[in-house]
């Protein structure tokens, strides 16, 4: 395959991809097949000789779709959303096609200082001070565990680096049960250790004790410990929870603490001014993680990383060694530093092209009428006899359950089999319960209060 064949094929992709999301609601949302069935179909050696572009986009027809579950789907509920909008799939069409490798300015100039404008963009549309700055990683597991690693290094004076852990002091890292399992990640791949990951109780709001992050810390350093950082919730990825944010800030700041909020999901919601109390003081944190390939329309892979000061993660991260020097350049930003790969993918193009194509304006519009339509979807479920809102919408995020847990996920199975709508389960105070999160790019409000009539129709 050539650059004419390229040309054409081109344009053959985009033909169908415009058939494909044209038909998705048509489609069960997920795929009604077992383990196997797609690898079953797939020759078992690679071959040899070269084969025709036509037979393999006919192969690829015929066996991926079918075995997809649609995250493009408008009637998508399940997990949090992974949207690609139109424009943001044009933008990686051309960032595919240009194929730069962004690791240092000099390697591509533009995928730089493109990254640079858009993170501020998005720093003024979250309504940041405008002394953070950031970068964009892959996803928030990377963004949270260079967060990690910057707090245990500068807990060490930059020791670990140097001399391993070894015989460094014991760490401790806070958050609640209710952050996400990037952190408990996190802690492992640092070195930290699970064991030291503290989990702090939470009041009925499931919100973290900022009192008994207090204690903890107390206790941690009387018994030897070294305590490194605080890791606090924005929009929990089981039902939605929001730490306190500026108390626990201030108990961190207090016990000279950085802090880290994972805002992965909702601080996309953030551009709407009317949502932000919902993280008031976040402004006191060290690093914020967001990610617009959730919940703004930009393709995954995109997060971005917040900072209120880089240089102590670029000291974490940070590795320039002659070849990777740019001469006569020395004020420049190489973003590598900044984060955990050498390779950088330009991510930034789609998120210049979505903000610019859909506007803050038009990207809000979206987010309120989730939210609105998830109130509503919530209301009429709780109209259905034997249904049981277990936790109210938080933003447009809720759980509902019948009467026990092996009713509660008998009706799933029957949802998910049933293949109009797709969602997903956890646990609540140990309780199985059934997630709703409204969120798909294009869904519509007839989309979202389908789910109402198929739990009518299966419960």
């Amino acid at each position: 395959m050539n650059h004419d064949d390229l040309r054409d094929w081109s344009k053959r992709a985009a033909d169908w991809a415009h058939g494909y999301h044209a038909t998705l609601r048509d489609k069960p949302v997920r795929a009604p097949l077992i383990p196997g069935a797609i690898s079953r179909q797939l020759p078992p050696a690679p071959p040899e000789a070269a084969e025709p572009i036509e037979a393999i986009f006919a192969d690829f027809d015929r066996i991926v779709p079918p075995g997809l579950t649609h995250w493009q789907h408008p009637r998508f509920f399940a997990y949090f959303p992974a949207n690609a909008a139109p424009a943001s799939m044009l933008a990686e069409q051309l960032a595919n096609a240009i194929a730069a490798q962004g690791m240092i300015w000099q390697t591509s100039p533009a995928v730089t200082e493109v990254e640079q404008v858009m993170v501020d963009w998005l720093r003024q549309a979250l309504g940041l001070p405008a002394g953070f700055t950031g970068t964009i990683h892959d996803s928030a597991t990377t963004a949270t565990l260079s967060a990690v690693l910057t707090m245990r290094e500068a807990a060490l004076d930059w020791a670990g680096n140097r001399d391993g852990l070894s015989g460094q002091p014991r760490l401790r890292i806070y958050a609640s049960a209710e952050t996400h399992s990037s952190v408990d990640k996190a802690v492992r791949v640092a070195g930290i250790g699970q064991e030291n990951l503290v989990k702090v109780p939470t009041d009925m709001t499931l919100s973290m004790k900022p009192g008994a992050l207090a204690g903890a810390i107390a206790a941690d350093r009387a018994a030897g410990y070294l305590p490194a950082g605080v890791v606090l919730c924005a929009g929990g990825t089981s039902v939605g929870a929001f730490d306190r944010i500026a108390d626990c800030i201030a108990v961190a700041r207090a016990h000279g603490l950085p802090v880290h909020v994972d805002a992965a999901w909702a601080g996309s919601a953030m551009i709407c001014p009317e949502f932000r109390d919902l993280w008031a003081g976040v402004e006191g944190a060290e690093s914020i993680v967001f990610n617009p390939h959730k919940w703004l329309g930009a393709q995954f892979d995109c997060s971005v990383q917040f900072l209120a000061n880089p240089a102590p993660q670029i000291r974490t991260l940070g590795l320039r060694p002659t070849y990777l020097q740019t001469a006569g350049r020395e004020e420049v930003v190489n973003f590598n530093e900044w984060t955990v790969p050498l390779g950088r993918r330009f991510r930034a193009l789609k998120l210049w092209f979505t903000l610019r194509a859909y506007g803050l304006e038009g990207l809000r519009a979206r987010i309120r009428n989730h939210v609105t339509w998830s109130r509503e979807l919530a209301a009429a479920l709780a109209q259905i006899p034997g249904v049981r809102i277990v936790t109210g919408p938080a933003l447009s995020l809720f759980t509902f359950a019948l009467e026990d847990d092996a009713a509660t996920e008998a009706l799933l199975s029957r949802i998910n089999d049933d293949g109009r709508v797709y969602l997903t389960q956890t646990r609540h105070q140990g309780a199985y319960v059934i997630r709703v999160q409204v969120g798909q790019f294009d869904c519509t409000r007839d989309d979202v209060m389908s789910v109402a009539e198929v739990v009518k129709d299966l419960i």
